[in-house]
């Protein structure tokens, strides 16, 4: 019980990190604070880094004093450096906008092509959120954003197959297991992506987590 509920907390927190990047943002995360965040649940939140402004985000919609599809400003994570209305100040030319259209439309998924994609100057251009605000300034293009959405895909899934030979090879501690299995869900959709490898890493990583003492 006690493991679930770390999990359960850990998942909640990263939703609350990553609302930006979310389909539905807040309208759709915080659905699920309401669902999940139980009394347990919340006194584990407080433990947990930055868990304490969840907690007082959650009380919030409880009480009515903040509206389902938003979340007050004081308490955005990362002091609201990730939300839309900062992430677009970077405002594109017509030459690094062309730029940026083409590297999405020349997008290759696979290793090699993410590769470079991420070494391209205008990706770089926009520094280490390149995800969240790539997606904001091409979010009013249906096309780009069709395409877009491969990408993302295909960094997900190396990003997460990265991760899980991360974890299977060092020790693992209560609460890293907690968000291993808050993230469980992830693993399942991107590593089976690679095959065998993908799935024989899944069956490790399961194995890794069910087996700690």
């Amino acid at each position: 019980m006690q493991a679930k509920t770390r999990a359960t907390a850990q998942k909640l927190l990263n939703l609350y990190r990553q609302a930006h990047v979310i389909i539905g943002g807040w309208a759709t995360v915080n659905q699920v604070f309401i669902a999940e965040a139980n009394d347990t649940v919340i006194q584990e939140l407080n433990d947990l880094p930055t868990g304490k402004l969840l907690v007082r985000h959650i009380q919030n919609l409880r009480d009515g004093k903040t509206q389902m599809d938003t979340i007050d400003r004081e308490l955005l994570p990362y002091a609201g450096m990730m939300t839309d209305e900062q992430i677009p100040s970077v405002n594109l030319t017509a030459t690094q906008w062309t730029q940026l259209e083409r590297a999405i439309n020349d997008f290759v998924p696979n290793e090699q092509g993410l590769e470079e994609f991420l070494a391209n100057d205008i990706v770089k251009h926009f520094g280490e959120e390149w995800v969240a605000s790539i997606q904001t300034v091409i979010k009013q293009h249906k096309e780009m954003s069709e395409k877009w959405a491969v990408i993302k895909q295909t960094y997900n899934a190396y990003r997460l197959w990265r991760s899980a030979n991360e974890i299977i090879s060092t020790p693992l501690t209560e609460r890293a297991r907690a968000s291993v299995q808050a993230d469980m869900p992830e693993y399942e959709t991107y590593l089976p992506m690679f095959g065998a490898p993908g799935n024989d890493l899944l069956a490790k990583l399961r194995t890794f987590i069910s087996t700690m003492n």
